[in-house]
């Protein structure tokens, strides 16, 4: 048994800046005798009064650990009045709270990302459903819907995000309902939390750098190592997987942020770069980036932007849900298990019908598959076609239907590589192999054009790089690449024809990318304008 002593210095963490849930859980024992009954009290009300009126996690901390004292009693209802926003009398959490076992709460709380996850039962799972009644996401229809049929039926703003993924997450379960309430419930106790700390008239500002703090400080939540996220990246995408672990890339996170967000009635915006998700708040006098692989900090929306991206995507709640679908996906496209590609795409394609990436990495693993006829069918929809946000066309749809290369050719552009030297020689390998068979496939070109610049090899990227120009002038970020390298040589006019060359192809789609503004004003400074 805990020793006053060793309690105290518990709390004395706790109420320093230590994290909460884990010192719930720590065991420490200091050898050491008690001290007096009269000194240990008063010690026990010091602390008691130190904490922090306004944080859940320290006050059940703090009955886990003296659960039998006056004090620890006042800490778990003033705990339980936080959560319910002051919506639960007093006597009612002096009468009831005590004979339900609420140890698993408070384990749901306090839990560290390396404890098990907690299991509620129906009275627990109640109780917390019931002091959650007031959050906004209750409101939503998708709320109260617990079919896919019914998620697809929803109009996008009607989805509740949380819950529309989850449906879809264990729609194989033995039991969706009872899987589902878990993890809502676990998020529901994440939003009370939040909500504990905010003023009555909370702005929306307020509620931003709140779920920060929650999110990347308390819980601190991360983006995975690249090592881990690259071989399971959808482990790291769903919500029970990034609750479980507290590690996420950027569209598991953002998923997780908006659910708080719908919880807390903030409004928020989905933005997808190429190959990247984040959240934003608009009110069309100012807007907050959410970078949530940076623990929320707002960057600059020129950030995002690139020679080739001209403008940001934004995507509805719906479309976030085949988003996740993508991701998914995109683990078994690396692992050539290109069948369970096909099928999380066929499940993406019910959330984003319309969407021209997704058509055209289908009908990529269409091809894969021997189901050519609908490959091409779906290539030939977007054959010419150059994505809204993007500067210059998609090269492969094209190239495939013109006979300029095979399935296999595209497969070999999608080879991924890692840090080592031995898997970029492996993909140029097969892309130079590729290459003599289909000399006039741009994309292959330009990813063995990149497998040289990731060695270091300038000279032989630019040759390739001028092969594809003499092909087709039209890629802005081919000649964006031969101006550098061109400036790198020394070769001054020829730089200037291929910056010349970039410029034209993104003013045409009413693009200023600042890099080419730099490169401008760098190459005038060493050599005037032909």
């Amino acid at each position: 048994m805990r020793t006053a002593l060793s309690k105290t210095i518990l709390v004395i963490f706790l109420i320093s800046g230590y994290s909460s849930e884990l010192l719930a859980k720590k065991k420490v024992r200091i050898e050491e005798r008690d001290l007096p009954e009269s000194s240990a009290q008063s010690s026990l009300k010091t602390l008691f009064s130190s904490l922090d009126p306004y944080s859940v996690s320290q006050h059940l901390a703090f009955y886990d650990l003296y659960p039998d004292t006056k004090e620890g009693k006042q800490s778990i209802q003033r705990a339980w009045r936080l959560l319910s926003g002051g919506d639960l009398p007093q006597q009612e959490a002096a009468t009831t709270l005590p004979k339900l076992d609420i140890q698993a709460i408070i384990s749901l709380v306090t839990r560290q990302s390396f404890d098990a996850p907690v299991k509620l039962n129906q009275e627990q799972l109640d109780l917390i459903s019931k002091i959650s009644e007031r959050l906004s996401n209750r409101k939503l229809k998708g709320s109260r819907v617990w079919t896919k049929e019914e998620v697809l039926d929803l109009a996008p703003e009607e989805v509740d995000i949380s819950r529309g993924l989850l449906i879809f997450q264990f729609d194989q379960a033995a039991d969706p309902k009872e899987e589902i309430r878990q993890y809502e419930a676990s998020i529901d106790l994440m939003a009370l939390q939040i909500g504990a700390r905010l003023p009555k008239d909370a702005s929306n500002e307020d509620k931003i750098r709140e779920i920060n703090r929650f999110i990347f400080q308390e819980m601190q939540f991360r983006f995975p190592p690249h090592s881990l996220y690259a071989a399971d990246i959808d482990l790291y995408t769903f919500l029970p997987s990034v609750l479980d672990s507290r590690q996420g890339v950027c569209l598991g996170v953002s998923i997780l942020y908006l659910s708080l967000a719908q919880r807390l009635d903030l409004p928020l915006e989905i933005i997808t770069p190429p190959g990247h998700i984040y959240v934003r708040y608009n009110d069309g006098a100012k807007i907050i980036n959410i970078e949530t692989t940076a623990r929320g900090i707002d960057l600059p929306s020129e950030v995002y932007l690139g020679i080739n991206t001209r403008r940001l995507q934004k995507r509805n709640m719906k479309e976030v849900i085949g988003l996740a679908f993508m991701n998914q996906a995109a683990v078994f496209w690396s692992r050539q298990e290109f069948s369970k590609t096909v099928a999380l795409y066929e499940k993406a394609v019910l959330f984003l019908p319309k969407d021209p990436l997704l058509k055209m990495f289908m009908g990529f693993n269409y091809l894969f598959v021997g189901r050519s006829s609908e490959g091409a069918a779906l290539l030939r929809e977007i054959r010419h076609i150059t994505f809204n946000e993007s500067v210059s066309p998609e090269t492969i749809p094209d190239d495939y239907l013109s006979g300029k290369i095979d399935a296999e050719g595209i497969k070999a552009v999608f080879l991924p590589v890692d840090e080592t030297r031995e898997s970029i020689l492996k993909k140029q390998k097969e892309l130079q192999q590729i290459l003599k068979r289909y000399p006039n496939y741009r994309a292959g070109q330009l990813q063995l054009a990149t497998t040289w610049l990731q060695l270091g090899r300038g000279s032989e990227a630019k040759e390739i790089l001028e092969r594809y120009h003499k092909i087709d002038p039209h890629s802005s970020i081919v000649e964006y690449y031969l101006a550098i390298l061109c400036i790198e040589r020394l070769d001054y006019n020829q730089a200037w024809s291929y910056l010349n060359q970039a410029e034209s192809l993104v003013h045409a789609r009413s693009h200023h990318p600042r890099a080419l503004n730099s490169i401008r004003e760098s190459l005038r400074r060493i050599s005037p304008e032909p």
